[in-house]
């Protein structure tokens, strides 16, 4: 349960219809080994104790009475068993049976949550023998002793309070009004459903479409346990689709008639949950359910669910080139846009030669197609320098032929040696003032260039740059509108990679180039053999690590612990945990640290779930210190 984590398993043990005793035992016996493999909490079938295929034989009073006295069992078979379990009864409460879910925990029963909405469908016909429940029943009598009763029953761990679960039934998922709704209102991060749902053709696809839908809509953890191929095939046969879904992803599933139990585990992340409700205004407490607390110890939960190394990225290539159109779709239509509504005669870049300035390039010439302009309206220049290599140049020089813009080389070397006499700088001393007036110059120039010809100088800066203000301040910082600005590193090179594979062969080998050349903003002299001496992962880290990192601090607030222990997880066999806290520790100092640069950031659109615009993403004092979250990564390291 260590950084909000919980271990969860969805159970369908084998069974014989309506044969109580056999199934008690098989589902304690499942208790006893998910307890012994860390799973806290637990989720049996609907009527998984009886079966759920029992049909009149549910209106035999010999089947309930041995379903109570099993329910007793169960309880007394959890005394002393580090886990909260689900597991589906038929009870009677007062007249009339009800199909129920109990919730036992330790050796007790917190609480029976009856399904509100029986079914009748043409495969089923609950109703024949269950009720709905009124809502006035409160209580519910099992072997003379008096427990909670309904749909209002909220089960929270004293523990860990962001782990707070609900429990609706079977076809009460795709009900009207379902109760899950009304339980997230009230604070379930979690909800169960233990049921029993026949297969058939593309059932499979609805459930788990459902069972994302419900998550995400509710923003919550949804775990789905279904009847298995052991009940009755009299009309129909059940698949043992056991589905984990959290806020819209399946974190886990099994698949229909995958295994003959369709045991399905995975840990979900309750305080990533309750980020997400804080951010959200559509979950008012409204404190109309009845809470029950429970506890659990709080241990740390061994991690099987998937860390993706690279967040921004989706690993589905077929996916992955929807997504890159998608991204360039929202890049060049929002720059055209701002090129129409500013009045711009033309759009201004600096191409270095480099990634970042290559997609804003791209992107510039899907603006500009889409409103109908002649290329030779973009005016690319590149600007070299000290640190200026044959290769980057070239590939500028290059790329700008083979796509048809407008094209210029200014050689600052002359403006910046001035520069340096104005200021009394040595020519020598390569510090930062040295490398900055390079950046600065060829902003003034850009800027200068745009006004002269009625232009807007488009930026080129990637939020990863943005992030750990990898910038020079009122230099590359600065532009007119800069479509780059939510599109990190990593998803960069994907975007450039993706468009190579759209063009003629020779712009692609360019591109491909540009791809395998190393990320630096040459402001130092290159190397003797004309190899670029300045690299930026050098200096401030890899860029993998540094995306990981922002993600998960920005999009889900995680702890830097928390970043730390998943990264180690991410980049297993990539990179050392030595590394990983080292880079980490780096990011943290400069994401405070370069507030201020974010802070008075040109406007730019926003393409993903990650923006760090101060107009409305993420507003954060220029001034503030990092130390609560370097104390957090230093006191949690182990």
């Amino acid at each position: 349960m260590k950084d909000g984590f919980i271990k969860i398993r969805c159970i369908s043990p084998e069974i014989k219809v309506a044969d109580v005793s056999f199934n008690t035992a098989k589902i304690i016996q499942s208790i006893w080994d998910a307890e012994r493999d860390g799973v806290k909490l637990a989720v049996f079938p609907e009527l998984s104790i009886s079966a759920y295929t029992c049909a009149d034989l549910f209106l035999q009073p010999s089947l309930i009475n041995a379903c109570e006295k099993a329910v007793e069992s169960i309880k007394e078979a959890s005394r002393g068993k580090d886990i909260l379990v689900f597991v589906g009864a038929p009870l009677k409460n007062g007249n009339a049976l009800y199909d129920c879910a109990v919730a036992i925990c330790n050796g007790n029963i917190l609480g029976v949550i009856p399904k509100k909405y029986p079914s009748c469908a043409e495969d089923t016909c609950e109703t024949r023998y269950f009720s709905s429940p009124s809502g006035k029943e409160a209580q519910i009598s099992i072997l003379s002793s008096s427990y909670p009763f309904g749909n209002d029953l909220l089960f929270k761990c004293s523990s860990m309070p962001e782990l707070t679960v609900g429990c609706e039934i079977g076809s009460d998922l795709w009900s009207v009004s379902s109760p899950s709704e009304a339980l997230c209102r009230g604070g379930a991060t979690l909800i169960v459903n233990p049921s029993a749902c026949s297969e058939g053709v593309s059932r499979d696809d609805f459930r788990r479409l459902m069972c994302k839908a419900k998550s995400a809509s509710l923003i919550c953890a949804y775990a789905y346990c279904d009847a298995n191929e052991n009940e009755s095939t009299t009309d129909c046969v059940f698949s043992a689709h056991n589905i984990i879904c959290e806020n819209g992803a399946v974190l886990k599933e099994s698949k229909p008639f995958e295994s003959a139990d369709g045991e399905c585990t995975s840990e979900i992340d309750t305080f990533k949950l309750s980020y997400f409700r804080k951010k959200s205004t559509a979950y008012p407490n409204e404190n109309l359910m009845r809470t029950i607390s429970f506890d659990l110890k709080n241990e740390k939960a061994v991690l099987t669910r998937y860390i993706p190394s690279h967040p921004f990225i989706c690993e589905d290539k077929t996916q992955m080139k929807e997504r890159a159109e998608a991204i360039l779709t929202m890049q060049s239509r929002a720059l055209a846009k701002r090129l129409k509504a500013s009045y711009a005669k033309c759009a201004v870049i600096g191409i270095s030669g480099g990634l970042d300035s290559t997609l804003a390039l791209l992107v510039a010439i899907r603006a500009t197609d889409y409103l109908g302009w002649e290329r030779a309206r973009i005016h690319a220049i590149t600007m070299p320098c000290f640190g200026t290599t044959q290769r980057t140049k070239s590939n500028a020089t290059e790329l700008c032929a083979s796509l048809g813009v407008s094209f210029d080389t200014i050689d600052i070397l002359n403006s910046v040696n001035l520069h340096f006499d104005d200021i009394g700088h040595a020519k020598d001393d390569r510090n930062v003032t040295y490398e900055n007036a390079q950046a600065r110059e060829r902003t003034q120039i850009l800027m200068d260039y745009a006004n002269d010809r009625g232009g807007l100088v488009v930026g080129t800066g990637d939020l990863s740059e943005i992030a750990l203000g990898w910038s020079t301040y009122n230099a590359d910082h600065m532009s007119m509108y800069n479509p780059n600005c939510c599109i990190p590193k990593t998803l960069v090179r994907h975007l450039v990679d993706h468009i190579a594979c759209t063009l003629d062969e020779k712009t692609k080998k360019i591109l491909l180039d540009i791809l395998d050349t190393p990320v630096s903003p040459e402001l130092l002299p290159p190397e003797q053999n004309g190899n670029i001496a300045q690299k930026t992962e050098d200096l401030v880290g890899p860029y993998d690590l540094h995306d990981f990192f922002l993600y998960h601090f920005v999009r889900l607030g995680y702890a830097p612990s928390k970043i730390y222990r998943l990264a180690k997880i991410a980049f297993d066999g990539i990179f050392s945990p030595d590394i990983i806290y080292k880079w980490l520790e780096v990011f943290i100092k400069r994401f405070f640290s370069q507030q201020f640069k974010r802070s008075c950031s040109p406007d730019g659109v926003k393409v993903g779930t990650v923006a760090l615009s101060p107009r409305g993403e993420f507003k954060m004092p220029s001034d503030a210190g990092a130390w609560v979250w370097l104390d957090e990564l230093n006191n949690n390291k182990d």
